[in-house]
């Protein structure tokens, strides 16, 4: 296997790593603090503007820094995030450290999936998403192994800041091979293609369809994923054990289903396979929607199953889909799918809240369904041999 291509999965496992460390952190974190419940929605906005603004200046900064560049700069950033986290002595300190750990995510994000579409194969791309899942189901174990051992949970930080400091250790010392790499691809063109404009990337029909179908996507995988036990529990009467065991079990099957389905997306094609991986979504959404307990585990394991291959996919797709504006689409694609993981399960709370429980259930199927339909319009909006400006 390519030393760069290990390098790539490493980078996916290490940028998993710190996305739900904060779910084991945050009891003893508010009480050292001395804060109320809500100050997790400031921090969560600190990130989410950090990873927002990096993801959408990410065509511009690979650019201008190329790949190796970027990665050492967003992974040390995240480095110095979590250091921080692990030392800050006052919470306004934890907000800016929340905004560099957006930062540095939202470009490592952007960088690693801008490289990993334009230099692997679609079945790599689902097996490096799956090592992300690799990473943030890693995250919290070594967190809570950490707060069980020190009582504190600042160590759990302290030990994913080391980690990601021997990353961009890592990344710093091989930045070149990237670039050369980048190098002898454009030298197997008749010319290399000069940067695009941000504003020319967004004229596109495509990129705009593209960000769309990511929202929703990841809109998606968060409802079902944050809300499946509170909607089986008090709306279903399953026990909260069972109910926990399902909701792992999805974001089991997501994991399991990129790996296995990275195996056929080269023999399907990945086209058909999402075209398939959004109808099975959809009907474990109805499943899930319409299906006393049971089937409706069975309803949340299908549209895992569904939703697995989606992301990475259409990350694959996205150097021949929109061909010199990629670098631009990656990073608007990865800060709508952020975006979209905030709105549409705030929305299913508040829908919870005002009509009932089962409204997630309705809220999903929708959003499946829009999904579906967005997809199949970008791919008819797609030349048969690639892209074509003004598309």
């Amino acid at each position: 296997m390519p030393p760069l291509l290990i390098l790539t999965y490493v980078g996916f496992v290490s940028l998993g790593l710190p996305d739900a460390v904060l779910g084991v952190a945050w009891p003893s974190l508010r009480t050292a603090f001395a804060l109320p419940q809500s100050a997790l929605g400031a921090l969560l906005v600190a990130t989410g503007v950090g990873y927002f603004s990096s993801g959408i200046a990410a065509g511009n900064l690979v650019d201008r820094l190329g790949v190796g560049k970027l990665l050492t700069l967003s992974s040390g950033l995240i480095t110095v995030a979590l250091l921080g986290y692990a030392t800050t002595p006052a919470w306004p300190l934890l907000l800016l450290c929340g905004l560099i750990a957006g930062l540095g995510s939202g470009a490592i994000d952007a960088g690693l999936n801008a490289y990993a579409a334009s230099n692997f194969t679609a079945r790599h791309v689902n097996w490096l998403h799956a090592c992300y899942c690799a990473g943030a189901a890693l995250g919290p174990l070594i967190a809570t192994a950490a707060l069980a051992t020190t009582g504190s949970w600042r160590s759990g930080y302290a030990i994913l800041g080391a980690i990601m400091l021997l990353l961009t250790t890592v990344f710093a010392a091989v930045k070149g091979s990237f670039r050369a790499r980048a190098a002898a691809a454009e030298g197997q063109q008749e010319a290399p293609a000069a940067p695009v404009p941000l504003a020319a990337a967004l004229r596109q029909r495509r990129v705009w369809l593209g960000l769309a179908v990511f929202f929703l996507y990841t809109g998606l995988e968060l409802l079902l994923g944050q809300w499946s036990f509170t909607l089986n529990t008090e709306a279903r009467g399953v026990a909260p054990e069972t109910a926990g065991v399902w909701a792992g079990a999805y974001w089991g099957s997501i994991g399991v289903g990129r790996v296995v389905l990275g195996l056929a997306v080269d023999r399907v094609g990945a086209d058909r396979l999402l075209r398939i991986a959004t109808l099975t979504a959809l009907l474990g959404s109805v499943l899930f929607a319409v299906g006393p307990a049971w089937p409706g585990a069975a309803g949340l394991m299908l549209a895992g199953l569904g939703l697995a291959p989606i992301y990475p996919t259409l990350m694959s797709r996205t150097p021949a889909r929109l061909g010199p504006y990629t670098a631009h689409a990656i990073g608007f694609q990865a800060s709508a799918a952020m975006v979209g993981g905030a709105v549409l399960p705030s929305l299913g709370g508040v829908l919870a809240a005002r009509v009932g429980l089962p409204s997630i259930g309705t809220l999903a199927v929708v959003t499946a369904a829009g999904l579906w339909l967005l997809h199949e319009l970008l791919i008819r909006s797609t030349p048969p041999h690639g892209t074509s400006d003004g598309a």
